[in-house]
């Protein structure tokens, strides 16, 4: 299979997987205190990530990776899962994926700074015309949102670009779902400890939607999702395979509706083949 095209349809598999990442999160802080839910999910991750390594006898990164690693630890697996529980104690799900559709363009800014490409001037058109649409139609479908948990989405969206684009350009070398797993595996100790101090005094008081939820952000969101996500991003191009996720609020709004009885109109299937074409066209401008 063609590089370019494995990478896309990996991150693609990322992307759908991540898409339920929002709205199993609102169901979980439904029961679990936010914070809690943080160190949970990357503690639960962080084990299995580190029987994978041990099962499969990785060498150790070397000593110039742990910066690396640790700016993906602060992005992806703290900042971005705290600060978006956060905010969904202020706003709904629907709503969050405003920010959401900023999530690529904030990638592919961080992919110019930290993983060294250089798209062409057409690649940010498109791309900032996605991200418009995407902003534009999540906010009139997804209602009135509030400045403390707008504030923690944008938050939000700037830490998780910067931990997408380091850990792509470190999968280059160590490989997609080593890096995850060494970065979980790093951020372990910390995140274990508060797990078991911060957990809830009565578990027969989460109820099961609210555990489901923490095994999915837990083993989807925060492990098998990465492996697909950075693997696309270091075969095909921070840039343009960053440009994926700007289908994830519509996937995700249609889990909200489900999941969540959350309204979705009609218009997404007209806004959705708008950002299709603009993922189209970033594809082709990316390199």
């Amino acid at each position: 299979m063609d590089k370019n095209l494995d990478g896309w349809l990996s991150g693609f598999l990322g992307m759908l997987i991540f898409s339920g990442s929002l709205p199993a999160t609102r169901i979980a802080v439904a029961d679990f205190d936010p914070v809690f839910l943080t160190f949970a999910r990357a503690s639960i991750a962080g084990l299995c990530a580190g029987g994978v390594l041990l099962l499969f006898r990785q060498a150790r990164p070397a000593k110039g990776d742990l910066l690396s690693l640790l700016i993906v630890s602060l992005g992806v697996i703290i900042g971005f899962p705290l600060l978006t529980a956060l905010a969904l104690q202020h706003v709904t799900s629907a709503h969050s994926m405003i920010f959401v559709g900023l999530l690529p363009l904030s990638t592919a800014i961080f992919g110019v700074l930290r993983g060294g490409e250089r798209p062409r001037r057409v690649f940010w058109l498109f791309s900032g015309l996605g991200s418009a649409c995407v902003a534009g139609f999540a906010f009139f479908q997804g209602g009135a949102g509030s400045m403390v948990g707008d504030g923690f989405m944008l938050a939000a969206i700037i830490v998780c670009g910067l931990g997408y684009a380091e850990g792509a350009a470190l999968s280059r070398r160590l490989g997609g779902w080593q890096v995850i797993s060494w970065a979980l595996l790093l951020s372990l100790p910390f995140m274990a400890t508060a797990a078991l101090l911060l957990q809830p005094a009565d578990w027969s008081r989460i109820g099961t939607p609210a555990l489901w939820s923490l095994v999915y952000v837990s083993l989807f969101s925060m492990l098998i999702g990465f492996v697909f996500w950075y693997r696309g991003l270091a075969l095909g191009g921070i840039a343009g395979v960053g440009q994926l996720q700007l289908l994830q609020p519509f996937f995700g709004l249609t889990l909200a509706a489900t999941l969540l009885g959350e309204t979705v109109a009609w218009p997404m299937v007209a806004v959705t083949g708008v950002v299709v074409l603009c993922v189209a066209g970033a594809k082709r401008f990316a390199g």
